[in-house]
């Protein structure tokens, strides 16, 4: 008989979980709105955009600029609201970028800039 109660109250906490994510997910829906089109200068940093860096090293840093739910940091999408991506937004090649970080600013220079074809 316990048991039953345990399962009881797991469902039921699970079922809060479901339920407050569906709510998340409803406010976010108004929010959100589609890019479904290139920016009209491809030759400069917008949302969507595919940029590569490179630091004072020379190392080079790839990543995409993408909203909030979509990053994934092992494909090395960063949000648009995120630091870096606010320093490039507007940035054209060989543009310099100076971005805050914990451990001390960090200075990059952009290399390219490329978009994903809109399907």
């Amino acid at each position: 008989m316990r048991r039953k109660g345990f399962f009881y109250t797991y469902n039921k906490k699970e079922l809060g979980r479901v339920l407050g994510r569906i709510r998340y997910l409803t406010k976010r829906l108004d929010e959100l709105q589609v890019v479904d089109r290139l920016p009209a200068d491809t030759d400069k940093v917008f949302f969507g955009a595919f940029v590569e860096l490179e630091d004072e090293h020379g190392e080079t840093l790839s990543l995409r600029i993408v909203g909030h739910d979509e990053t994934d940091t092992q494909k090395r999408w960063i949000s648009v609201d995120a630091p870096l991506a606010r320093a490039l937004l507007g940035k054209a090649v060989d543009d310099d970028v100076t971005v805050a970080a914990p451990g001390g600013e960090q200075y990059y220079v952009v290399t390219d800039i490329r978009y994903a074809p809109i399907a």
